[in-house]
């Protein structure tokens, strides 16, 4: 609750002080002295109520300065409140969007995992199946040998020399094994060809 005072006159007290001074100078003795400390009293209290206006201004007018702080500082609080919650908003989102990604990356992550067991798996059995193909052409490399081509065409008429010489002499069994050796290139010759086509 404030007080509301009234300014005191700019020198109210003088006016009665010099009246009680020329008093007291023209009374003596202890009515002299009574008023001379009255004027003292006066002078006294006047100061004390010009100091106490002055302090009652100054509290004022840090009283003004402290509810204009109070509420700068509320509204400094209110834009906080609101920036802290907008971070915490923000900090929601940014950590749903690190666990979803976070998921994601899980899932991901298990798939390439099935994937990369599937491939181990494709190539072992690949690698067993290369294994056992080497085996085969090493089996059968050790029962053929390659022989170029001009070769075998050479040898291919020399089987049909042979069979048309069996074939003059009646001798039908040399002929027909003449025959069969040169069908026989003649496959061989056919299949080169057509892996070379």
């Amino acid at each position: 609750m404030s007080a509301t005072v009234a300014p005191l006159p700019p020198n109210p007290s003088s006016e009665t002080t010099d009246f009680l001074r020329r008093m007291a100078s023209m009374v003596s003795g202890r009515n002299g002295e009574m008023l001379l400390r009255a004027v003292a009293l006066i002078e006294s209290l006047a100061q004390r109520a010009m100091t106490a206006e002055r302090l009652f201004h100054q509290q004022q007018e840090d009283h003004t300065r402290s509810i204009e702080l109070r509420e700068a500082a509320e509204l400094a609080s209110d834009a906080m409140v609101s920036q802290i919650e907008a971070l915490r908003a923000q900090l929601a989102e940014v950590t749903a969007a690190a666990a979803a990604e976070r998921a994601a990356f899980d899932a991901d992550r298990e798939k390439l995992l099935g994937l990369m067991q599937h491939a181990e798996s494709h190539i072992l059995k690949l690698t067993t199946e290369l294994d056992s193909l080497r085996a085969s052409v090493d089996s059968f490399n050790e029962t053929a040998i390659s022989v170029p081509i001009e070769v075998l065409r050479l040898a291919r008429t020399q089987f049909e020399v042979l069979s048309q010489g069996f074939a003059r002499n009646g001798d039908v069994i040399s002929q027909a094994m003449s025959e069969i050796g040169g069908f026989a290139i003649d496959q061989a010759l056919t299949v080169q060809k057509k892996d070379t086509a």
